[in-house]
């Protein structure tokens, strides 16, 4: 479906607002800046704001939504013979060898962890994001498994595909923040992939495998 003039129009403005509400909390911290101080940076009312962010994190963890689905479409993109592990693998692979903000290789990457580590609603917020994404995903594991209703394993291997992720989001967070240069840390990020599979186990990395056909 094609996007109309008023939905790109209301898109482009709602961007703007993040990014130059971003930018006012990277310099300043989050606490610091204000609403009004964001309304009128970006010559807009304080209500429209509001229309476009209903909270204040919102304006900073955007992206929320997306995170909370993204392991579950790698999940249900998997492919014929591929187990739900394989594709979140693969995927999470691709991400770090082509350097994706995704998964935080980017020089700002520091700058962007110091804002919420030092805000504790931002702090809460983030952590409420990765609960939802940890039950979403446990649901969509469950649906493309056929499990049946009690069955565990759909939440057992949703917290150990889950752990790949946190892992290596926090490792990467925590080189950046070293200011260690992007193809280092992405080579490196890697061959910690590597030994995290390692360390999965059988029934977690053969669960959800797509049939062909």
């Amino acid at each position: 479906m094609t996007e109309g003039l008023r939905e790109r129009k209301k898109r482009q403005t709602k961007q703007r607002i993040s990014d130059i509400a971003t930018g006012l909390f990277l310099e300043r911290g989050f606490v610091t800046v204000t609403i009004a101080e964001i309304a009128e940076a970006a010559d807009v009312s304080v209500n429209t704001v509001y229309n476009y962010f209903p909270a204040k994190e919102d304006l900073f963890l955007d992206r929320g939504a997306d995170a909370v689905d993204r392991l579950s479409r790698h999940v249900r993109g998997r492919r014929e013979g591929e187990s739900a592990a394989d594709a979140v693998l693969r995927e999470l692979r691709t991400d770090v060898e082509s350097a994706s903000p995704a998964v935080g290789l980017f020089p700002g990457w520091a700058d962007f962890m110091k804002v919420i580590t030092e805000a504790q609603p931002l702090r809460s917020r983030l952590w409420a994001i990765q609960q939802e994404a940890l039950d979403n995903l446990a649901k969509t594991l469950a649906e493309e498994a056929g499990a049946a209703d009690g069955d565990p394993l759909p939440a057992l291997v949703a917290g150990q595909l889950s752990w790949l992720h946190s892992t290596l989001m926090s490792w990467i967070g925590d080189e950046m923040a070293k200011g260690r240069e992007v193809p280092e840390v992405s080579r490196e990020g890697l061959a910690l992939l590597d030994e995290m599979e390692s360390l999965l186990g059988e029934r977690v990395l053969n669960y959800a495998v797509r049939a062909a056909g």
